[in-house]
């Protein structure tokens, strides 16, 4: 779960100087925005089953 979270944050990160330059009307930075947060979804959605899979595992007794 940590790996996808680490990876999610990194996600992020980069795309920070592309939402930057899409809110100063960059149009191609626009489009590696959207791009960038379609990856961002898919790797929230990766953490949200992890974290349901650790929340299910039977804990110790």
């Amino acid at each position: 779960m940590l790996e996808a979270y680490e990876r999610l944050k990194q996600l992020v990160e980069a795309s920070q100087e592309d939402v930057a330059k899409a809110a100063g009307g960059n149009k191609a930075a626009g489009t590696r925005v959207r791009k960038a947060m379609q990856d961002i979804k898919s790797t929230a959605q990766d953490v949200r089953k992890k974290v349901l899979e650790v929340r299910s595992e039977p804990g110790p007794s």
